[in-house]
């Protein structure tokens, strides 16, 4: 099947809704910078409604992307550096019955699959002033210790812990839906951009194994999307949901603002492997853009761990009669750093086309791929 092209995000976002109509889980897995999440922002936009005044009268997806972390911040309690808690920003509907529905106890049981942190929610936060006093936001307190009366002594939970917290919390309201609860019950998508970034290997294939247990344990399991740059994670979700799920690589297209939506489904998927065929099928054709340099180098340095090299440069080895190995370092470093690091519709100078080709077959000529993947 031909890759879909799409001129835009709302399009693309429209793409997957229609999809999701006849299989109930589409995978997306995409490199950094594509618009993963903007993507899961366009999907929530298109069933959402608001009023007037600006205000949110209408929605039908829960997701989790970098908006719904943002959500949680921390009072670090700056004066007496005692007190850290985690706020709840409770203006936002995620925080739908957060007391009545038992939050703390659901939250527990999901997040002891992964640390040995204990919390709980103070719903009723006083700050006292001279003005008198005022309520705060409900707050997470995290704690290992308690002291000799039993008072727990609260912590700074690590970046990595607190991710995992609010991962779990977003679990916990994934149940809630698919138990029908009834503040819950506007919910006809549910949309994951990203869960992991801050998870170890093991972790990640925890996480991906537990939300598609979660995802396929009910039989009101909501149509739902998930998007990530981390290839074990996706590899684990293919597998686990298997035909249940479409498989999509995402690709910014040529064009400014445009989308490539590649079908994986019954292919094997490496994503070194498929960034290599993509660049194979680019340097034939010539529509080699800057960002491509910065494709190359990734998968260099992947190459380079693998064989436990020191550099992904010792993956540039020129033939005999080809004395530029420096030149390359040089190109492919420039080419991968500030303004040409992002995925930018910046086609490259002819030269540069005939340094990436050179640089292209060489890489491909010296390491042990099969050749069939990249017909001449």
């Amino acid at each position: 099947m031909s890759p879909a092209t799409f001129a835009d995000l709302s399009a693309l976002a429209a793409h997957l809704r229609t999809e999701l109509a006849t299989k109930k889980f589409t995978l997306l897995y995409a490199f950094n910078g594509t618009g993963k999440t903007r993507l899961s922002t366009a999907f929530r936009d298109l069933g959402r409604a608001v009023n007037e005044f600006g205000e949110t009268i209408e929605r039908d997806t829960l997701y989790f992307n970098a908006y719904t972390e943002d959500l949680f911040s921390w009072d670090n309690d700056l004066e007496g550096e005692r007190q850290r808690v985690l706020e709840l920003n409770d203006d936002s509907k995620f925080f739908n019955g957060l007391r009545e529905l038992e939050m703390e106890v659901k939250i527990g049981k999901l997040l002891q699959r992964y640390s040995d942190l204990n919390f709980y929610i103070d719903y009723e936060r006083q700050k006292h002033s001279d003005s008198g006093s005022r309520p705060l936001p409900p707050a997470v307190t995290f704690f290992r210790e308690r002291t000799t009366n039993g008072d727990p002594i609260s912590i700074k939970a690590s970046r990595g812990e607190e991710n995992i917290f609010i991962w779990c919390f977003f679990l916990a309201i994934v149940q809630l839906v698919l138990d029908g609860a009834e503040a819950y019950t506007w919910v006809k998508y549910i949309y994951v951009d990203d869960p992991i970034s801050s998870l170890d290997e093991n972790n990640a294939i925890s996480v991906a194994n537990h939300l598609a247990q979660i995802l396929t344990s009910s039989d009101k399991s909501r149509p739902t999307v998930v998007s990530t740059h981390h290839p074990l994670f996706f590899n684990v979700l293919c597998n686990e949901l298997g035909k249940k799920a479409r498989k999509h690589f995402l690709k910014a297209g040529a064009s400014a603002g445009g989308y490539i939506l590649d079908d994986i489904d019954g292919r094997e998927f490496l994503h070194h492997l498929s960034a290599l065929a993509e660049l194979n099928e680019l340097q034939k054709s010539g529509a080699l853009y800057t960002h491509h340099f910065n494709m190359m180098r990734r998968v260099m340095e992947q190459t380079a761990i693998f064989f436990g090299m020191n550099s992904w440069k010792d993956c540039i080895k020129p033939e005999a009669n080809d004395p530029e190995k420096t030149l390359y370092e040089r190109v492919i470093n420039l080419m991968s750093h500030g303004d040409y690091a992002v995925f930018e519709a910046m086609e490259m100078m002819d030269e540069n086309k005939k340094l990436f080709r050179r640089i292209f077959r060489q890489f491909i000529s010296i390491h042990p791929f099969n050749p069939e993947r990249f017909p001449n």
